[in-house]
């Protein structure tokens, strides 16, 4: 008699992946795997609720167990759905560029805040465009401007814009390299600013899955940080407004080299949820 091949509904393949996921050392296990199967049955998490009963086809069930296999092996949920929330919008992701973190909502917001007055914006590292695309809708008077050395980058972060309805201008190369003898009112970054003997310390989804490029900021992280800013003065009007995403513990050399390079004029930190300095920011002086 032919074996009788075993049948899976949508509570018991969860509870099953809960539990393997935990073993790979996934955090939040039941809530990975539920994220998972609905995209692989393309409901919500609400429509999942209610059809804990429903059996598996043969197809969503090899769909599903292949993207928990991808999971186990440490890849960000992120990579594998292909999208990622900021701000209120949907952005595509992909392994050429780094996901999308709450952390630079602050980033954004203090850009917004400072931005009176200001015409024209250079977003330098653009990822995924969640930036430059953000602003871009939230100062509809201003230009947007961004670059990435990353084609592939660039690439996904134009078709981020495309999607979004954003009118961004991308450029691709390395910090101010394709911006000779134009000026902003505004610079803003999130540089990579991981230390080089940190990187592998970080987690496993990080180090292992996201591009290095965007992560390494040098022996002591503030690389990137000084090449922008030597050079900033050049490429903003008097006036103009540097913005930095910085990394735990970073703020108060940042700020250093804001001021000792020409931006005393006005000079501020702001912090993330947690309380830790996540931004900062100075003014060209005149």
């Amino acid at each position: 008699m032919a074996q009788q091949q075993e049948k899976w509904d949508v509570l018991k393949i969860l509870n099953w992946t809960k539990g393997y996921l935990a073993e790979k050392g996934v955090e939040n296990p039941r809530l990975e795997a539920e994220w998972l199967l609905c995209e692989a049955l393309s409901l919500d998490r609400v429509g999942l609720y209610l059809n804990f009963d429903k059996p598996l086809s043969d197809a969503e069930l090899a769909a599903y167990k292949a993207m928990v296999v991808r999971r186990a092996k440490r890849e960000p949920l992120q990579y594998i759905l292909g999208t990622q929330e900021f701000m209120g919008l949907e952005f595509q992701v992909t392994p050429a560029v780094l996901i999308p973190r709450h952390d630079t909502e602050v980033l954004v917001s203090e850009a917004i805040r400072h931005a009176a007055g200001i015409k024209t914006l250079l977003d330098i590292g653009t990822g995924s465009g969640c930036v430059a695309i953000v602003l871009a809708r939230e100062l509809p008077e201003t230009e947007v401007a961004t670059v990435d050395i990353s084609p592939e980058a660039i690439e996904v972060a134009r078709g981020n814009a495309e999607r979004s309805g954003s009118p961004v201008h991308f450029f691709q190369g390395s910090l101010f390299e394709p911006f000779a003898g134009r000026r902003f009112d505004m610079v803003v970054s999130n540089p990579p600013y991981i230390r080089k003997d940190e990187l592998d310390t970080l987690q496993p989804e990080v180090r292992g899955f996201e591009p290095m490029s965007a992560l390494d900021g040098g022996n002591d992280g503030l690389d990137f940080y000084r090449a922008i800013v030597a050079d900033a003065p050049r490429h903003l009007n008097p006036g103009g407004w540097l913005l930095f995403e910085v990394g735990a513990g970073q703020a108060p050399d940042v700020l250093a080299l804001l001021q000792q390079g020409g931006f005393a004029a006005e000079t501020f930190t702001a912090p993330d949820p947690a309380g830790i300095d996540r931004v900062v920011g100075g003014r060209l002086n005149s």
